[in-house]
């Protein structure tokens, strides 16, 4: 990481909702990296696990984010319920009276979308629950937070999803709910930003590439230490990415004084590794969004040179 980014938020307040594993891990861990204080949440818990039923918890995260030289706080939280949401924040308020950073990362929808599924086909309430928990959260959390963030100047929101505004515009993302879920995020960030840009905060929307989540190289039968075995299964995998890596953009970005030039704006990990400097863990500065639509959606064979 470039010195101007390390350590640079080290009297910053961040709110990552969503943090439990994946993007959200990263983004959480990566803050703390820079100094941040850090509240984590989700319903993943030691004491119990959402319906992914997965091992990784919000505390987890925690212990992440102190280690990396932060200060992890894990609340646990169900963003559909707006009282759970409120009391959150009204913590926030106590214990730091300010809130410098939210990134809303909240999904929880890997087991409801069908792949290639018209909306007819699909199952209906999959497709809306998907909708609750990657749409309604984020407005729920927005409503709730933003109140505390506009108390001092020079906030940030992130809204995290998956793909650029240019590639959702003209490319049907995965089925009707999928598309649509990730396509609101982006319009929340651009709505955000005519909403807080002229009252001294930025939005904005982030979208990783292809990432190396734990679900992700669960599904490929790999490891993180070994993941480029998954490439003969799907060689196009070359191109992924670690979670820590759109971490690093979100930390640049919080550290950027001038950032308010993104108001209202889509980016990438990759195109913001270009920007600020930073890479993945393994050196590269992976872009996936450009390799997508250069490489891959053409049916090119697989080749990564001079896109990480």
């Amino acid at each position: 990481m470039p010195e101007s980014i390390t350590g640079s938020s080290q009297n910053k307040v961040a709110l990552v909702a969503g943090a439990t594993r994946g993007a959200g891990r990263g983004i959480a861990v990566e803050l703390g990296a820079a100094g941040a204080t850090v509240y984590v949440t989700g319903r993943s818990t030691r004491a119990g696990r959402s319906e992914y039923d997965r091992p990784e918890t919000i505390e987890d995260t925690a212990d992440l984010v102190t280690e990396a030289g932060g200060r992890g706080i894990a609340v646990p939280t169900d963003h559909l319920d707006p009282a759970q949401v409120k009391a959150l924040v009204d913590r926030i308020a106590d214990e730091q009276g300010r809130l410098d950073v939210l990134v809303n990362d909240i999904w929880g929808g890997e087991k409801l979308f069908e792949w290639d599924a018209p909306v007819w086909e699909h199952d209906l309430d999959k497709g809306l629950r998907l909708l609750r928990l990657a749409v309604d959260t984020h407005a729920v959390t927005s409503h709730h937070a933003l109140p505390l963030l506009l108390r001092h100047p020079g906030g940030l929101v992130v809204e995290v999803t998956d793909g650029t505004a240019d590639y959702n515009r003209d490319t049907y993302r995965v089925s009707f709910f999928y598309d649509l879920a990730k396509t609101s995020v982006l319009r929340m960030a651009f709505a955000l930003g005519h909403e807080l840009g002229p009252r001294g905060a930025t939005a904005l929307a982030l979208t990783p590439g292809w990432l190396r989540s734990e679900i992700m190289l669960d599904e490929f039968g790999v490891r993180e230490d070994n993941w480029r075995d998954a490439l003969t299964r799907v060689p196009h995998f070359a191109i992924s990415e670690t979670p820590r890596y759109v971490g690093r953009a979100v930390a640049a970005l919080a550290a950027d004084p001038r950032v308010s030039r993104f108001n209202g704006t889509s980016l990438s990990s990759g195109g913001l590794a270009r920007e600020y400097g930073f890479t993945d863990l393994d050196g590269s500065r992976p872009d996936a969004w450009r390799y997508l639509v250069e490489v891959q959606d053409p049916g090119k064979p697989a080749d990564v040179t001079g896109y990480r």
